[in-house]
């Protein structure tokens, strides 16, 4: 569970969605692990990438490096200012992980041959953050690890943060799952859907239309009858037909309109 960043997280939102997820019949085979309890492997982390020299202390603030910093794939690119030392007269705020220019390249199952330039296009990057969190990118590579995760399956918007945690998993010494990294649905002014977006929220009391909705929704044609049986049946099909292919070259799918009448509809 992905509660991190404690001052974000909303009261009774991961038993919301473990409540949901039950719904659907996606019921954990391992007790479920929250982020939040898990600070002190994080810390283990950052003393390994401390020793090894593959961390460094730093002053700035987003303002700072706003200032001075060049744009890259994802907002300003870290200009190096502590890579060196602290400068005179401040104090450590966050650590940064080096990075250099070399391509780092990987395999996306559905994307192909992806290729980044950490050091241009993204800097020197945040894994403990100025407040003491430790930040998403160190987190979910220890708790890969941790979990013996060997097939990481997420959306397009996820893309770009993979090369970091690659290059975490390198320094760590930890094996590199495989990616796959689907189109994420957007509304029509082509923003991703989710709570910002007023997107509408899944129908707990209708799963297999639901799940059946979904799966036309990627192209994965499920036939019309599916929808008469049972949550089971449905998830039996979608392993049996799984047909990643048909997303091949789409980078984002819109919500179409026919798709919502179908959920309406029901």
């Amino acid at each position: 569970m992905e509660d991190l960043d404690t001052p974000r997280c909303v009261p009774g939102a991961a038993d919301d969605i473990l409540r949901t997820l039950d719904a659907f019949g996606l019921h954990s085979d391992e007790p479920v692990i929250y982020q939040s309890q898990r600070t002190a492997a994080y810390e283990e982390a950052l003393t390994q990438l401390k020793k090894n020299g593959d961390v460094y202390p730093c002053c700035c603030t987003r303002k700072e490096i706003a200032d001075s910093a060049i744009n890259g794939i994802e907002g300003p690119v870290y200009p190096g200012s502590c890579r060196y030392g602290i400068l005179e007269g401040r104090e450590a705020r966050a650590w940064r992980v080096w990075t250099d220019d070399k391509a780092l390249t990987f395999e996306d199952a559905l994307q192909g041959r992806i290729t980044q330039h950490l050091q241009s296009e993204i800097g020197d990057f945040v894994v403990k953050r100025a407040d003491g969190l430790f930040a998403y990118q160190l987190a979910v590579v220890v708790d890969d690890a941790f979990q013996d995760i060997t097939h990481v399956v997420r959306g397009a918007d996820l893309l770009n943060s993979t090369p970091r945690q690659i290059h975490l998993q390198q320094l760590l010494g930890l094996r590199v799952p495989h990616y796959m990294h689907l189109p994420i649905a957007v509304n029509e002014a082509g923003e991703k859907l989710s709570k910002q977006t007023l997107a509408q929220a899944v129908n707990i009391e209708q799963t297999v239309n639901e799940l059946w909705c979904a799966l036309r929704f990627l192209q994965q044609r499920p036939p019309q009858e599916l929808r008469n049986e049972d949550i089971g049946t449905v998830w039996a099909w979608a392993h049996q037909n799984w047909r990643p292919e048909y997303l091949v070259g789409l980078r984002a799918l819109p919500a179409v309109t026919d798709e919502l009448d179908h959920r309406r509809n029901e």
